[in-house]
């Protein structure tokens, strides 16, 4: 934690928490912090605008391992206990050694898949959608898929990868004429252990025993 202060009078006026395990957190005193008007708020963002706005790709921070642990909580408490499979691509590098670590395995596993702006609803029981970031709605699926909300910036970074997304769709280079797009970035850290559980405790479901017994055992 850091405590800051005024540079004319050097009395206390807040402080900050900002450890890679927890969310960041600023708290001020009110008592000697004067309130000014801040700069006038962005227009909210239709759906359409949110999955093409490449600002959403600046704000995901190193630290995507947090929000990635919030999503993993909501996953597994949707499962009921049971299976459920990643789809392959960025859902499976993200959460499919997770899920398999934490849930059983076996027949009748849910599929689970990316579902949003821009992508529709995949033929999925489980579907990682997007939370706005303006106004904290989350993205419907059409069809009986459940909705798991997911950070906008990790999302928009699992949906539309800018690393990938950059690439030629067709066709190749002319003979003689060095590579020269973008290497693949590292992969996504896995999920937050601490952000897992910490968001699994504030879950009611929680009070069932195999979602406690995970909980309990953590990740």
């Amino acid at each position: 934690m850091t405590v800051h202060s005024c540079l004319g009078c050097g009395l206390p006026v807040g402080s900050r928490i900002d450890d890679c395990g927890q969310w960041q957190m600023v708290r001020l005193l009110p008592q000697t912090v004067l309130r000014l008007p801040g700069p006038p708020e962005r227009p909210v963002m239709d759906w359409a605008e949110l999955a093409t706005d490449g600002a959403l790709w600046d704000g995901l921070s190193q630290y995507r391992d947090i929000p990635a642990g919030v999503a993993l909580a909501h996953v597994v408490a949707a499962a009921g206990g049971g299976p459920v499979a990643a789809a392959p691509g960025p859902v499976a590098e993200l959460l499919g050694r997770a899920l398999t670590t934490l849930l059983p395995s076996g027949e009748g596993a849910k599929l689970l898949d990316l579902a949003g702006p821009g992508l529709g609803t995949p033929a999925a029981e489980l579907v990682l959608v997007p939370v706005h970031p303006q106004t904290g709605e989350v993205w419907q699926p059409f069809g009986d898929a459940v909705a798991v909300p997911v950070e906008a910036t990790l999302w928009a970074y699992l949906a539309f990868p800018p690393h990938r997304t950059r690439l030629p769709v067709v066709g190749g280079l002319p003979v003689g004429v060095e590579r020269d797009d973008p290497l693949p970035q590292h992969p996504l850290l896995g999920p937050s252990g601490g952000a897992f559980r910490h968001t699994l405790a504030r879950m009611p479901a929680v009070r069932e025993p195999w979602l406690r017994a995970i909980y309990t055992r953590g990740y």
